[in-house]
C-alpha cells in the first residue's frame, strides 16, 4: 500500500497504546444527538454502540438545534455545563523536531503568547528560557552562542544552562554578579525525535503527560517528519486535520489517493470521551466499515492510525501524527509525522524534500479557507454552534473537539467552543522582525536584526513557513542554488569557448556541453522553486 503524505489525510491507523489495553471498550453513554446524527443501539451490559445516520434528506442531519446531544448536551440544556479541571500551562507542548534545532544559534518560539528561546549548549544539551533579557528586555533569541552560553547581543550579557547570568561586560572587574540576575527557565524533554516544553512555573513537570507513541517505537517503523508555521489559530488547524471529508475536494489529485469523485458520507463511532480528549473509529459509508482510528489528546496531539495485514498474515502499522502548538492569536506551528512499519517501494524513489514540498502544497490549498474561517470567528465572537452547520456524516470529530473546548476552555488564554467561548482580551501583536525567524542561517550567513534573505518574512510564504525551520530543505535550497549558479557560469564559459573554437567538432562538443549545463541549471532552478514557491490553485470547469 502506498502511504500518502498529505498532512491532513487521516487514513492511516493503528491501535494506540491506551486502547490496546483496557480502554478498547465501548463506553456507556446516552446518545440522541441531532448534531452528530447518532442512533443508539443497545448492546447489553448497559453499553450503547453509536452508528452515524447518513440520510442527508433528514433535517436532523444538520446542527440546527441547540443540541439535546449526549450527556453534556443534556446538562447544557438545563443550564449546567460540565467543566473539567484544566490549566493550559500544566501541559507538554511540542516545540520543534530535534533534528532541526540549530547547533549554532538560539531559536525564538512561542506557546500562546509566551515567548521562549531554545538553544543547545556546548555539550549539546537543550535549554529553554523566557525570551527576555532581564537587563532591558531585549530578545535573547536575537543573540548568539559563545562557548555554549547564550549571549544577549544588545549589551553582551551571557547566561548558562540554569539561567544564571555569568558575564556582564559593563561591571567592574572586581564586582560580583548578583544571584537575582537570571532568566526564567522552562523544563524541556526530548522524546521520539521531538522537543517538548512544560509551560508551568508552579507545577512540577508531569512525566505521565509526556506523549509516547507506540508505533514509533516498533521495529522497522520509518517516518517522514515536517514542520510548518501557519497563519491561523491552532483550533482551526486541529479542526482541519480531523476532517477527512474535505480531502477529496480540497486536495483533489494532490497525491496518489485524493480524488473528488470519492467524496461521500462517512461513518463514525466515538469510543472514548475524557477530560483529556476523545477517540473513535471512522470509515467510508460505501465500504461499510471503520478501519481508521482517530485519537485527540490534550493539549494539541492528534493521531490517525491503521493496521493492515498483508497476504502473508503479517500485521503492519501506519500512523499520521499531528503535533500542534498554539503560537498566538491567528498563528500556529505544526509538526507532521507520517510513517509505518512498511514503506511503498514507490516512496523510496523520491527524496525527502519532495514529500516536504508536497506537504507544504497541501497546507496552501487549505490556507485561504482556514484564514477566512479564523477571521469570521474573531469577528462574530459567538460559539461555533451559532455559525457552523455540522453534518452528522462528515463533521463528528469537529463537533467533538469544540465540545471538549467547552469543558476545558476556561483554563486556556482564549477559546471558541461549541456552546461557549472566551475571545482574546487583547489584540494580536504583529512583529515586523520576529525574533529567531532566521536562526537557521545565522552563523553561515549572519542576518540578525533584519530580513537578510531573498524572501519577505510572511507566513503565507512557503520559505518562511517551512524551509527556514527544516535543516534538510534549507540545505537542499542552498545546494540547488549553488549548483544553478555554477552550471550557469559553466554554460557561459562553454558558449564563449564554442564561439572561439575553430574546429567544428570542438564547436559541437562545447555547444552540447553548454546546453547540458543550461538544462541542469534549469532543473536546479525548478527544484528551488518547488521548495520556495506557493501553490496557486487553478480553477477548472468540470
Amino acid at each position: 500500500m502506498a502511504l500518502s503524505l498529505s498532512p491532513c489525510l487521516p487514513h492511516t491507523t493503528y491501535l494506540s497504546k491506551a486502547l490496546s489495553t483496557s480502554k478498547l471498550t465501548t463506553i456507556s453513554v446516552s446518545f440522541n444527538n441531532p448534531l452528530l446524527g447518532f442512533k443508539p443501539v443497545k448492546l447489553g451490559n448497559n453499553q450503547v454502540r453509536c452508528h452515524a445516520v447518513t440520510d442527508l434528506k433528514s433535517a436532523s442531519s444538520l446542527d440546527q438545534s441547540k443540541g439535546e446531544g449526549d450527556d453534556r448536551g443534556e446538562e447544557e440544556s438545563k443550564g449546567d455545563r460540565i467543566v473539567a479541571d484544566y490549566n493550559w500551562t500544566d501541559e507538554w507542548y511540542p516545540l520543534y523536531l530535534t533534528k532541526d534545532v540549530p547547533d549554532d544559534a538560539p531559536l525564538g518560539l512561542t506557546v500562546f503568547d509566551q515567548q521562549l528561546v531554545l538553544y543547545k549548549d556546548g555539550n549539546g544539551v537543550l535549554h529553554c528560557y523566557q525570551d527576555r533579557c532581564p537587563h532591558r528586555l531585549a530578545k535573547l533569541s536575537e543573540g548568539q552562542l559563545i562557548d555554549g552560553r547564550l549571549e544577549c547581543l544588545y549589551h553582551g550579557w551571557q547566561f548558562e544552562g540554569n539561567g544564571k547570568c555569568v558575564k556582564i561586560p559593563q561591571i567592574p572587574a572586581d564586582a560580583k554578579i548578583p544571584r537575582s540576575v537570571c532568566v526564567k527557565t522552562y523544563d524541556v524533554k526530548e522524546s521520539q525525535g521531538v522537543v517538548w516544553v512544560w509551560m508551568s512555573q508552579t507545577t512540577p513537570p508531569n512525566p505521565e503527560k509526556l506523549p509516547w507513541f507506540e508505533n514509533f517505537a516498533r521495529p522497522g517503523f520509518q517516518d517522514t517528519s515536517t514542520i510548518h508555521e501557519l497563519p491561523y489559530d491552532h483550533s482551526i488547524l486541529l479542526e482541519n486535520l480531523m476532517d477527512p471529508a474535505h480531502i477529496p475536494i480540497s486536495h483533489d489529485r494532490t497525491d496518489w489517493t485524493a480524488k473528488r469523485e470519492d467524496a461521500q458520507a462517512l461513518l463514525f463511532e466515538v469510543t472514548e470521551r475524557t477530560d483529556r480528549g476523545f477517540a473513535g473509529w471512522w470509515g467510508k459509508e460505501k465500504d461499510g466499515s471503520m478501519p481508521n482510528f482517530l485519537r485527540f489528546d490534550a493539549p494539541c496531539v492528534l493521531q490517525n492510525n491503521r493496521e493492515l495485514v498483508d497476504k502473508d498474515g503479517e500485521k503492519h502499522y501506519f500512523t499520521g501524527l499531528f503535533l500542534c502548538r498554539p503560537t498566538g492569536q491567528g498563528k500556529s506551528m505544526l509538526i507532521v509525522r507520517f510513517g509505518g512499519t512498511k514503506r511503498s517501494p514507490l516512496a523510496k524513489l523520491f527524496p525527502k524534500w519532495y514529500f516536504h514540498q508536497n506537504a507544504s502544497k497541501v497546507f496552501e490549498q487549505d490556507m485561504g479557507f482556514l484564514s477566512s474561517q479564523n477571521e469570521v470567528l474573531m469577528k462574530e465572537k459567538v460559539p461555533t454552534k451559532e455559525l457552523y452547520i455540522n453534518l452528522k456524516s462528515s463533521d463528528t470529530w469537529v463537533a467533538e473537539y469544540r465540545k471538549w473546548m467547552d469543558k476545558v476552555g476556561h483554563g486556556m488564554p482564549y477559546y471558541f467552543g461549541h456552546s461557549t467561548l472566551s475571545p482574546p482580551k487583547l489584540p494580536a501583536v504583529v512583529e515586523h522582525a520576529p525574533a529567531g525567524l532566521i536562526a537557521g542561517v545565522s552563523a553561515s550567513s549572519p542576518a540578525k536584526g533584519g530580513i537578510g534573505t531573498m524572501h519577505a518574512p510572511n507566513l503565507a510564504n512557503r520559505y518562511f513557513r517551512h524551509v527556514i525551520h527544516c535543516k534538510g530543505c534549507s540545505s537542499v535550497v542552498k545546494a540547488f542554488t549553488a549548483w544553478k549558479k555554477g552550471l550557469s557560469a559553466a554554460a557561459l564559459v562553454l558558449t564563449a569557448l564554442a564561439i572561439l573554437a575553430s574546429s567544428r567538432q570542438w564547436k559541437t562538443f562545447l555547444v552540447l556541453s553548454a546546453t547540458l549545463c543550461l538544462g541542469g541549471a534549469y532543473a536546479c532552478s525548478t527544484a528551488v522553486a518547488m521548495n520556495t514557491t506557493n501553490f496557486i490553485r487553478v480553477h477548472r470547469r468540470l
